[in-house]
């Protein structure tokens, strides 16, 4: 966990009382809505459909049980009593006072947190995998890495008025949890042959009304010319970036306007008056900010035997993930619950999750892009009791990696610029398949669901992804397949839209096509999508008519 030092803790003091500033100004008609507007976004400040809402930077994921008590109390004391864990690794409250945000920072600011550059055209939170420190798989631990990037990019004057919002992803293995593809700049970490850390740099990747996955500009950049090479990137951007049309003024639409190789060469050109100057890393700045993260204090523990069979066999199938350290494992609390807004928390489950992180995970968690949250280093021989612990608070259902496991953003019941509403879609859905038997039987497959075209949720990546559509005042559902985060591939559209109550029974017919099409238990639903193309799915869904639901018929045949 990142500590602060002198110079984090006064920035943040001083952006709190600046806002503080800025905000009695705009309530005392001092400052016009425009004026206040530029403001109150860099802050993490929205205007929502019905009230406010606060993005809280999550720095790559990371939280303490110290700071999500105090997401609790402020969850309780400013808003509605909880709050809704985002694809970005944040934190977002959806009911809070204009007036009362300055508080709420300042009450963030006492536990090191902060909502900076959690919207506007900057940068924002830097985000990893949710099992960086601790994968098995990771060659380079790249949250050190993701913290120098932090820092760079926070309040950089140069940058500090972008063409469009910037997102940038680090990965620290070859299996990419972090799904740097689609991102602005994605930061694949490697390790060459003579044991050199560099970066491969991805860029251009993004989603949206536009999506794309990026592209490799650089293979290997040596590790000490990441910060140059990065601002060479931005100045590019900063330089040709389109500020006329934010349809346009995505990095993504320069890379590809330019081309990649004029792109390339570009940022090359820029780079050469930049590279071994001022901004070059030197080990001793490693150093430096790698003593600022606090280190689990790992006891030599037995490596026992996970169970296989019983009502705790399936959570750990699919919830507990391997460990570096001989004795630990890595827990997922899922945060999909049938009936739950996937994402969602109270502030009394937050202190208990608290509770459980003190006891279980060194007083440490993570948030994933996929709205779960993790106890990072659990002992084996306490996951037993932990899963105990779990079940009664709701966060033990076994369905991380499965059809249920939803990305959803809030959509239409919340933002202003949704068409139609997401969580009633996904609690259909969850309603539909809430069949452990069933859901196992299908295996892995990731389905996401977006309100708009913003892409929130992240829709154009799921094996399935579902996007809102507005036709004529109504709200209509899109449905593409074959979207992947890793390696990173778009889904395609099926046909035209539906409507709502439609979603769960073309759900439905998908997975049918899906379990007639397979040719072993084994293939997942986005390896038979690539091996047959998307028209088979197609005509089950809209060419036939409708059929006997998979899991029925089972049933009926065993009955």
């Amino acid at each position: 966990m990142y500590v602060y030092d002198e110079i984090d803790q006064r920035l943040v003091e001083e952006r709190v009382a600046q806002f503080r500033c800025q905000t009695r100004r705009f309530l005392g008609g001092k400052l016009s809505e425009e004026e206040f507007k530029a403001l109150r976004l860099r802050n993490g400040l929205y205007i929502q459909k019905f009230a406010p809402m606060l993005r809280i930077a999550i720095p790559y994921g990371m939280l303490s049980a110290r700071q999500l008590r105090k997401l609790a109390d402020i969850a309780r004391r400013y808003d509605r009593g909880y709050g809704h864990f985002t694809t970005r690794q944040d934190l977002q409250l959806n009911w809070p006072k204009l007036e009362d945000v300055p508080d709420i920072l300042a009450e963030l600011a006492t536990v090191e947190m902060h909502a900076i550059q959690t919207s506007g055209n900057s940068f924002r939170n830097v985000s990893t995998d949710h099992f960086a420190g601790v994968a098995p798989d990771e060659f380079v631990n790249p949250l050190v890495w993701c913290e120098i990037v932090r820092q760079w990019a926070t309040l950089h004057p140069e940058f500090s008025y972008l063409p469009r919002k910037f997102k940038i992803a680090v990965s620290g293995s070859a299996a990419d949890r972090a799904a740097s593809g689609v991102h602005d700049i994605g930061l694949h970490a490697l390790r060459a042959a003579d044991g050199e850390i560099g970066f491969r740099v991805l860029v251009g990747g993004g989603l949206g009304r536009t999506p794309m996955v990026g592209i490799a500009i650089r293979e290997f950049l040596p590790w000490r010319h990441l910060l140059t090479y990065l601002e060479a990137i931005l100045r590019v951007y900063n330089l040709y970036g389109r500020r006329d049309n934010l349809n346009k003024a995505r990095i993504k639409m320069l890379v590809k306007e330019r081309g990649p190789e004029k792109f390339r060469d570009e940022v090359e050109a820029e780079w050469a008056h930049l590279k071994d100057g001022p901004s070059t890393l030197i080990i001793e700045e490693l150093e430096r900010i790698a003593l600022r993260f606090t280190r689990p204090s790992y006891e030599q523990a037995p490596e026992i035997e996970l169970a296989k069979s019983g009502p705790i066999a399936s959570w750990v199938q699919r919830n507990v993930h391997a460990h570096r350290i001989p004795g630990y494992a890595a827990v997922t609390l899922s945060l999909k619950k049938t009936g739950v807004p996937p994402g969602d928390v109270t502030a009394d489950q937050m202190d208990s999750i608290a509770d459980l992180a003190e006891r279980y995970s060194f007083g440490e968690l993570r948030v994933t892009h996929e709205q779960n949250l993790v106890f990072a280093d659990v002992r084996k021989a306490e996951l037993a009791a932990l899963w105990g612990e779990l079940r009664a608070l709701g966060f033990a259902t076994p369905n991380v990696g499965l059809l249920t496991n939803i990305i959803c953003c809030p959509g239409g019941d919340f933002c202003s610029l949704a068409n139609a509403k997401s969580i009633p879609v996904a609690e259909a859905i969850q309603r539909r398949f809430d069949d452990l038997d069933y859901l196992y039987d299908i295996g892995e497959l990731d389905l996401n669901i977006s309100g708009c075209m913003n892409g929130c949720g992240h829709h154009h990546v799921g094996h399935i992804g579902i996007l809102g559509v507005d036709k004529n005042g109504a709200e209509w559902y899109q449905i593409q397949i074959g979207g992947n985060q890793m390696p990173a591939a778009l889904g395609k559209v099926i046909g035209p839209s539906f409507a709502r109550v439609e979603v769960p029974d073309v759900i439905e017919r998908l997975i049918e096509c899906y379990l007639d099409e397979r040719e072993s238990e084994v293939e997942r639903f986005i390896d038979v999508v690539q091996r047959i193309g998307i028209e088979p799915f197609k005509e089950r869904v809209y060419g036939g008519t409708p059929q006997e639901p998979a899991h029925r018929k089972r049933r009926l045949a065993i009955a």
